[in-house]
């Protein structure tokens, strides 16, 4: 079985990182994110993934050489123009030859849904497309989805006011898809399948949806990326130095909490790091407080940051405070 996964985005939220590296090649807990979501997708019986790429597309040609991430080969449809959701997913999906059911995923988000399960619900449905669904504490913050008593989607309410629906489940990127579906997406031009395709589904009633509580996270912005770099530490055994890569060097004097360290990482004498994450080649000044951060560049001595961003060329100069900086600033830094 295919999947298309979506990666074409900019990152805009995650830079100056993502200047250098795709948010999809960002490390969840040591693991680049793309290479999580594909395990997950083969748990789930993909043997295929076409990744629907556009911006900066030779790094991921780099992350697999061998068009491989464990048994499932790998393959790439590079827009020459960007396609939105459903012009990307028509694209990528001629491209690779997909037939039959397949499966389509955000690249960015991070779920342990049992996507066999939701295969299974689709073909019990008889539905030309299926969406997993996800409960949301705040649906005005969300695309919140309506559905019957056998799942079949009736509307979507787009950031509800209070009172304007009683769902509180919104889309969580995973969708199973007849090879049918494509006649509504031509591949040729730019078209959302959130505002065009999915409407044009539910007015045929056929567009279902399964609701579940799995573990899910869109890692796309800077607070959501630290959260799941630190739950997937977490999972990775019951150590208390589960997040702490074994080929980084943390001071004996350093306090580090919440925090996932990557491999050559330096966190210098009493510094604090606490709900971050040091990404590869990290460097943490003796005395420096990192908060709510994400660092791959450098810290100096004595500087004190909070929800910041340093790129793998920023620099935070000794002494120096921050609130929700970037480092360096601008584009073309």
């Amino acid at each position: 079985m295919h999947a298309v996964v979506l990666v074409g985005g900019f990152g805009t939220r995650l830079r100056p990182l993502t200047y250098a590296i795709p948010k999809p090649l960002l490390p969840v807990a040591h693991v680049p994110m793309i290479r999580r979501l594909v395990n997950r997708l083969a748990e789930g019986g993909v043997t295929d993934v076409v990744l629907a790429l556009g911006f900066k597309p030779e790094p991921f040609f780099a992350e697999f050489p061998d068009n491989l991430c464990g048994n499932v080969r790998m393959s790439y449809a590079v827009e020459s123009t960007p396609l939105d959701t459903a012009g990307a997913i028509g694209f990528a999906a001629r491209t690779a030859g997909v037939s039959g059911t397949f499966i389509v995923a955000n690249g960015d988000v991070m779920t342990d849904l049992n996507v066999a399960d939701l295969v299974a619900f689709h073909r019990r449905s008889g539905a030309k497309a299926t969406i997993s669904l996800t409960p949301v504490d705040d649906p005005s913050q969300f695309g919140i989805v309506e559905t019957d008593v056998d799942g079949r989607v009736l509307r979507f309410v787009e950031k509800p006011q209070p009172g304007e629906t009683t769902s509180h489940f919104a889309s969580a990127g995973t969708y199973v898809m007849e090879e049918s579906t494509l006649a509504l997406m031509p591949g040729n031009e730019k078209l959302s399948i959130e505002r065009v395709t999915f409407p044009q589904l539910v007015a045929e009633g056929n567009l279902f949806a399964m609701a579940t509580h799995d573990y899910w996270i869109d890692a796309g912005r800077p607070d959501t990326y630290v959260q799941a770099n630190c739950d997937f530490a977490a999972q990775l055994s019951n150590a208390a130095d589960a997040a702490v890569h074994a080929d980084a060097s943390i001071a004996s004097t350093a306090i580090v909490r919440d925090a996932v360290v990557s491999a050559r990482s330096t966190i210098g004498e009493h510094a604090h790091v606490s709900n971050s994450v040091l990404l590869d080649g990290a460097v943490i000044g003796n005395g420096a407080v990192v908060k709510r951060s994400i660092v791959m560049g450098s810290v100096g001595n004595d500087a004190h940051i909070e929800d910041c961003i340093v790129g793998p060329t920023g620099v935070v100069q000794s002494g120096e405070v921050s609130t929700g900086g970037r480092f360096p600033e601008g584009e073309n830094s």
